[in-house]
C-alpha cells in the first residue's frame, strides 16, 4: 500500500527538484540561505573551510520573486467582477457568503486566486480542491443540507509538489489524482513529542479514499532515515461532490510556457546569484592584503602588526593588491544579468540597470514602454477569469444550483479618476444606442467600480436592482 500511495508520475519526479529550486529562488531569504549549498557553485579543488565560510556569507538579491510579486500584486489591485445571476435568493446568498470566504477560514476567492496565480508563475501551474463537508446525519431536502452545512462547499489550493500521481484522458481531464501532505505538531502540552503526519488522499471521477500514516519522535532508531513506526490506515473514503458528473474535483490553473516566469528568469537568478557571491567574497578577501617579500635568503621571521622585520641591504618588502579590473567586469555583468531578469519577465520599466536608463523618459514612451507588460497582464487576468469561471460552474453544479455567472475587470490597470468614467458613461448614454443590454452593461460596470469594496451580497443587490429598473424601463 505505501509504495503504491507513494508512487509518482514520472513528470512529477522529472520536475520536483526543478519546481523545488524554483521556489527557493522565489521565496528567497533564509529559506535560500539553508539550501545554499544546492546552488552555490563550488571551484575545483575549493577547500572545504573555504566553502563552508562561503556558504556562511551568502546573500541573494531576489529580482525573479520582486518579479512575480508585482504581477499578482498588479493584477489583483482591482478584483475580478463576479455578477450572480439566479432566481433563488438562498442560491445567491450562499455564492456572495463564498465569494467572500471561499475556504471556511476567512479568505476570499480573490486572495486564493492570487496565491494559486502566484504558484503557477513560479511552477508553471497550481491546482485548487472544490470539497464539501463530510458531516454525519442524512438530508433529504435541500433546506435540510443547508442546515447541516453539508452544501457548503469550500476551496483548498494544492502546489504541484503536492498532487504526487495523475492520470489524464484524451481530453486532458483528470481520470483520478493523488495528493499527498504532511505537517508537524504537538499532541497536547502533556505530550512533548512532535508527531510527523502524511495524508494522502485519492480522487477518481466518483469517489475518494483518505489515508494517514502519523509517527512520534522515537518511533524508530534515530538515523535510520526516518519514521518507520505505525502503519498506514484508512480514514475516510466515499463518493465526492462531482461524483454524478463523474468529474474530478481538481481544477488546475496552468501558465503558457511563454508566460511562465520562473521558468524563463531562474537560470539567470542562479548565474547572478554565483557570480554576485564571487565578486563579494573577492571584495572581502581583498581587505586582507598578504605580505610579499622578495629575497634570495630564507624566510623564517613572522610578520605581523605586533612584530617587526628584519631586511637586508637587497630585500624589499610589499603587499599583494587586485587591480580591480576584474571586480569593474563583474559589477557590469552583474549588472546586465539584472536587467535581463527584467527584461525575461516583461518588466523592463522595472530595472535600473545600464540599459533601462536608456529608456525614454517621458510619459508617452513610458505608456508605448508598458504597453507589452499591459499585454502580459490581460493574459494573466484572462486565465485568472476563466479559472474562476470553472470554480464557480463546478460549485453551482455539484450544489444542483440553477444560476449563471458573469465573470469580467482585470483588464485595466493604470489607476483612472472616477469622474473620467463616470463622464464616459454619461456619454455612451447619450448616444442613444438602442440596446437594453448595452445600457445595462455600462451601469453595471461603472456601479461595480464605484462598490469596489463592498461585499459581494451588495453588489448583487445592485446588480439585480440596475438589470430589474432597465427592464422595466425605469432608467
Amino acid at each position: 500500500m505505501i509504495e503504491a500511495l507513494n508512487k509518482e508520475h514520472k513528470e512529477y519526479s522529472d520536475r520536483k527538484a526543478m519546481w523545488r529550486r524554483y521556489w527557493d529562488f522565489y521565496v528567497g531569504g533564509e529559506q535560500l540561505r539553508r539550501n545554499a549549498s544546492l546552488y552555490l557553485v563550488r571551484r575545483q579543488k575549493e577547500p572545504n573551510d573555504v566553502y563552508g565560510e562561503r556558504l556562511s556569507r551568502v546573500f541573494y538579491e531576489n529580482y525573479l520573486g520582486s518579479c512575480i510579486d508585482w504581477y499578482a500584486a498588479s493584477l489583483f489591485r482591482s478584483p475580478p467582477l463576479v455578477s450572480v445571476e439566479t432566481k433563488d435568493e438562498a442560491t445567491r446568498r450562499f455564492f456572495g457568503s463564498f465569494i467572500e470566504d471561499c475556504d471556511c477560514r476567512g479568505t476570499s476567492i480573490e486572495g486564493t486566486l492570487k496565491q494559486t496565480l502566484t504558484q503557477a508563475l513560479v511552477f508553471g501551474e497550481s491546482h485548487i480542491l472544490i470539497d464539501f463537508p463530510r458531516i454525519d446525519g442524512e438530508a433529504t431536502t435541500r433546506a435540510q443540507e443547508d442546515a447541516l452545512g453539508k452544501s457548503r462547499a469550500y476551496l483548498t489550493s494544492f502546489s504541484p509538489l503536492e498532487l504526487i500521481n495523475w492520470s489524464r484522458d484524451s481530453k486532458g481531464d483528470y481520470e483520478w489524482a493523488v495528493l499527498k501532505t504532511q505537517r508537524n505538531y504537538q499532541e497536547s502540552f502533556e505530550r512533548p513529542e512532535t508527531t510527523v503526519e502524511e495524508r494522502w488522499t485519492y480522487y477518481d471521477r466518483e469517489g475518494f479514499r483518505v489515508y494517514r500514516r502519523a509517527n512520534r519522535e522515537g518511533d524508530s532508531p534515530a538515523g535510520l532515515g526516518g519514521p518507520v513506526g505505525r502503519g498506514v490506515e484508512l480514514v475516510d473514503e466515499g463518493r465526492h461532490a462531482l461524483a454524478g458528473r463523474r468529474r474530478v474535483p481538481l481544477v488546475t490553473m496552468r501558465i503558457s510556457e511563454g508566460l511562465w516566469l520562473a521558468n524563463k528568469a531562474a537560470l539567470l537568478q542562479q548565474e547572478h546569484f554565483n557570480k554576485s557571491n564571487a565578486l563579494s567574497w573577492a571584495l572581502h578577501m581583498g581587505l586582507f592584503a598578504m605580505p610579499v617579500i622578495y629575497s634570495e635568503r630564507e624566510w623564517q621571521q613572522i610578520v605581523g602588526e605586533a612584530y617587526y622585520i628584519q631586511l637586508g641591504p637587497e630585500d624589499r618588502f610589499g603587499w599583494t593588491e587586485p587591480e580591480g579590473k576584474v571586480f569593474a567586469t563583474a559589477a557590469e555583468n552583474l549588472d546586465r544579468l539584472k536587467d535581463e531578469v527584467y527584461r525575461v519577465c516583461y518588466l523592463m520599466t522595472q530595472a535600473g540597470g545600464r540599459e533601462a536608463r536608456h529608456l525614454g523618459q517621458s510619459g508617452e514612451s513610458k505608456r508605448r514602454d508598458f504597453a507589452v507588460t499591459h499585454e502580459v497582464l490581460r493574459a494573466y487576468g484572462g486565465l485568472v477569469k476563466d479559472t474562476l469561471r470553472r470554480i464557480l460552474a463546478l460549485t453551482a453544479e455539484a450544489r444542483r444550483d440553477e444560476v449563471s455567472f458573469e465573470v469580467g475587470g482585470m483588464d485595466e490597470f493604470e489607476r483612472t479618476d472616477f469622474g473620467e468614467e463616470l463622464e464616459a458613461a454619461r456619454g455612451l448614454n447619450e448616444l442613444g444606442i438602442p440596446s437594453r443590454r448595452f445600457a445595462s452593461e455600462v451601469q453595471r460596470r461603472v456601479a461595480l467600480k464605484y462598490l469596489e469594496g463592498a461585499s459581494q451580497e451588495t453588489k448583487n443587490q445592485v446588480l439585480e436592482e440596475i438589470e430589474a429598473g432597465i427592464v422595466n424601463g425605469e432608467q
